[in-house]
């Protein structure tokens, strides 16, 4: 049978492959890091917002591009953070500061089975992962508070009009 799809056991479908397809599906193998260094320690993974469904592409976005802003209070204002805000259980939290960082993962560690130590390899420049993060500290009643994005959002905009 002649068509422009791929044959995949049982049954054939039609698809563009690209170069990076997901894993287990004519794609390549990950690694996979024995600690998790994609969030800052104790931090939970925020949720998206209902109101965002393309969350990471905002975040995306406004990481490129707050660095660059003439008039980081207005590009602030435009993206919706609160500079005082108040959370569901009611605390108020000001604005101190944006923190974007980039981090570049070069190498991998593997425990050893039954403990003992672990396997330290270097990665190939091909594997090898860069990000940024994005948090907003706060301060609060309760000490200095780092929100991801969504979060700072979803607080309450108690911030003076200029």
């Amino acid at each position: 049978m002649a068509h422009d799809g791929h044959h995949h056991g049982p049954h054939d479908h039609h698809h563009h492959h690209h170069a990076h397809a997901p894993i287990g599906h004519n794609g390549a193998t990950a690694t996979t890091q024995w600690q998790t260094p994609h969030l800052p320690e104790g931090a939970a993974r925020p949720e998206a917002a209902p109101s965002e469904p393309d969350l990471d592409l905002v975040e995306t976005a406004f990481l490129e591009a707050f660095p660059r802003a003439p008039d980081v209070t207005s590009f602030l204002r435009l993206a919706g953070v609160p500079f005082v805000g108040r959370t569901g259980d009611g605390e108020t939290l000001n604005l101190l500061r944006v923190e974007a960082n980039q981090t570049t993962d070069i190498g991998s560690m593997t425990p050893h089975l039954g403990g003992g130590g672990y396997r330290y390899d270097p990665l190939p420049a091909a594997m090898t992962s860069r990000r940024q993060t994005l948090a907003f500290v706060y301060a609060g009643s309760t000490g200095a508070t780092r929100l991801a994005l969504a979060e700072a959002k979803a607080l309450e905009d108690l911030t003076p009009p200029r």
